[in-house]
């Protein structure tokens, strides 16, 4: 059974406003939160997964649509799908061509689960399509408001 983003989702995973201005920075700090979510699910070596979704985005640089990019691993450091989510007002650059990232999902999936890691995906690209729903997500003022946008739209 495919997991809802609702079972990914706390509210000490989204970084409603993000420090950094650089992409490897703008990375670092989501994957940070996501190594400090007591009670959320784990990465085994945080560092090291932050190195590996810094290589991919160095060989395959994330594609930014609408203003959102979903840095991605797959990746054994991790036993579940980890989603990380960050905001930036002025926009991260992301890719070749440096455009502007206002919402950033970094995603970690185990091998195994990569029918699951296509949906979780799909369902977030097709939510962010939705110009309401990322302007809901842009104006958000609290995580919980952001992940309820997301989860309710979702089911």
């Amino acid at each position: 059974m495919p997991i809802a983003l609702a079972d990914l989702l706390t509210e000490q995973q989204v970084i409603l406003r993000l420090r950094s201005r650089k992409t490897a920075n703008a990375i670092r700090e989501i994957v940070d939160v996501l190594a400090s979510d007591i009670g959320g699910r784990k990465i085994a070596d945080p560092e090291a997964f932050l190195e590996q979704l810094l290589a991919r985005e160095q060989t395959h640089p994330s594609i930014v649509e609408h203003g959102v990019a979903f840095p991605h691993a797959r990746t054994d450091l991790v036993d579940e799908i980890v989603i990380g989510i960050g905001r930036s007002r002025a926009g991260i650059p992301f890719g070749e061509n440096q455009q502007r990232a206002h919402l950033i999902f970094v995603i970690g999936v185990p091998e195994r689960l990569l029918s699951d890691y296509l949906i979780c995906v799909g369902t977030l690209a097709r939510l962010v399509k939705d110009n309401a729903m990322r302007s809901t997500l842009l104006n958000a003022e609290r995580p919980r408001e952001f992940i309820d946008a997301l989860t309710a739209e979702s089911l």
